[in-house]
């Protein structure tokens, strides 16, 4: 790399830090960092919903597979992701608003406790928090594959740069700080973008290309939308798979909603982040579509590096690496802000009797020392990413599969159609996507597909059918479902009444 590219990545992280510290006066309380004190507004939690909901795995493991079998990376991982915030805007995002504001909660399990009962939400707690730990560990290491490729920096020191810089600004200035870094994040990626875009696409024209007429030369296959590999029907497994992930399940996404000021802000955030969904990830993934044709290399995970290496000159080279940090940083960032919120709300307070009568200045510091915690743990894992099945095995089975049987109580635990179904319902439908997952994984040693639609195909079915069989929900679980069908400044909606003979 040029000096330039330096001065760019280093100018890079110092504007990080600076937010970092800018929020950190922004934020006097506990609801300030983990809510941003309901005050966001929808453009800006959008933008922060779409930055936090991919990392650098784009550039390297989604990337590898448009290196190799074409536009199926982006119809398989990036186009449901587009559909399912689209369902959530009218489904989830203002329900998760409307819990904030009727009920006060900071963290996304806060109101299983009463929905269902204290053990049905610690299990979620417990192992949604370990699950997302190993998560952020899989962005530390797809981003120092990608500092290796460009600078030579050996794979232990990126992921200590890359962790300290997220843990300096997310610490102290929790979700403001986030968003406001996402929003940098989003525009400095843009100018990467483009520039990427614009030589490689200079490059194709060297061969009598471009970006319209490019996609008869590529080789066989990689116009196909799916393949053997992710067939049709793992695409609309992966599409429900997400559709609970990204309104919800994933628990920063879901603090996104809660942060804004209203439903109807919630719903905004929430389309925002659909349409840049549809849409940015072709800008981001167009020039690799095309990479076949410019570049041969012998691990398609570093095609990307290798285009921008290639293509790019001084000053640009830096950029788009940072536009491969920004996209890390966040999620990782705001991983790390939701895991502190779930262990500061809902697990210490049944640990420690001392923790239920926290102040408020000492639950802000909690948030703080918890996610500095989150962050040492993902790092020292991702010293062992590969050892786990690598950056696109823990992305793909491991948290696809296993993130739907958490989530899928806590989501359909807010529909009112599911008001009557209780803890047990919720706790079978989690261990059996659970048990699914190994058996799938471990015992039958089935492909990805059938790995990660398995578990939350079962886990649905349970919640169902347990739930009609047993319904053994608490009083509060009615008068939570029916509450969140409006504003708490709303007339509520006429009770249903039921007729017998």
């Amino acid at each position: 790399m040029h000096f330039l590219d330096w001065v760019v990545i280093a100018g890079y992280l110092l504007v990080m830090l600076a937010i970092g510290l800018w929020s950190y006066r922004q934020v006097s309380n506990s609801a300030d960092f983990f809510t941003a004190g309901g005050r966001m507004p929808w453009w800006l939690a959008g933008i922060s919903h779409h930055m936090s909901g991919y990392s650098a795995v784009i550039f390297v493991a989604y990337a590898g597979v448009a290196y190799d079998q074409g536009i199926v990376s982006y119809v398989v991982f990036l186009f449901p992701l587009s559909v399912a915030t689209g369902i959530g805007a009218f489904l989830f995002a203002p329900k998760w608003n409307r819990l904030r504001r009727t009920y006060n909660i900071a963290s996304p399990l806060e109101y299983l406790a009463r929905r269902f009962n204290v053990t049905t939400q610690q299990v979620l707690a417990w192992s949604g928090s370990l699950l997302k730990v190993f998560d952020v560990a899989a962005k530390w290491s797809a981003i120092a594959m990608l500092l290796s490729k460009f600078v030579g920096i050996p794979l232990i020191w990126g992921i200590l740069i890359t962790a300290t810089v997220t843990l300096v600004y997310c610490v102290v200035g929790g979700l403001w700080a986030n968003a406001l870094t996402e929003l940098g994040q989003f525009v400095i990626q843009a100018v990467a973008a483009f520039a990427m875009l614009v030589a490689v696409g200079s490059a194709l024209s060297d061969r009598g290309l471009n970006y319209l007429n490019f996609w008869s030369a590529l080789p066989e296959g990689h116009t196909s939308p799916t393949t053997s590999t992710y067939p049709a029907y793992f695409v609309l497994v992966y599409m429900l798979v997400k559709t609970f992930e990204y309104n919800g399940g994933m628990w920063n996404l879901a603090q996104r909603y809660i942060a804004t000021r209203d439903a109807t802000q919630a719903r905004n955030t929430a389309l925002l982040s659909s349409v840049l969904y549809l849409v940015w990830p072709l800008v981001l993934m167009l020039p690799m579509f095309a990479a076949p044709l410019l570049i041969q290399v012998a691990d398609s995970n570093d095609a990307y590096g290798q285009m921008a290496l290639q293509y790019l000159p001084a000053g640009l080279v830096g950029l788009v690496l940072v536009g491969f940090f920004s996209h890390t940083m966040s999620m990782a960032s705001s991983d790390a802000t939701a895991i502190a919120s779930v262990m500061a709300r809902d697990v210490l307070p049944r640990l420690s009797r001392r923790a239920k009568q926290f102040t408020d200045s000492q639950s802000l510091m909690a948030g703080r020392v918890l996610t500095f915690v989150f962050v040492v743990l993902s790092v020292i894992i991702a010293l062992n990413a590969e050892n786990l099945g690598g950056v696109l095995g823990i992305i793909i089975t491991w948290v696809g599969a296993l993130m739907g049987p958490i989530s899928i109580p806590m989501m359909l635990g807010m529909l009112r159609p599911f008001r009557w179904v209780g803890p047990t319902a919720a706790l079978t439908s989690f261990a059996g996507g659970l048990v699914t997952y190994g058996m799938m994984k471990y015992v039958w040693q089935m492909g990805d597909a059938l790995t990660v639609a398995s578990p939350v195909l079962v886990s649905m079915l349970l919640f169902v059918v347990v739930g009609a069989m047993r319904r053994d929900a608490p009083p509060a679980a009615a008068e939570i479902c029916d509450a969140l069908t409006h504003d708490p400044d709303e007339e509520p909606r006429p009770a249903r009444v039921e007729h017998t003979v």
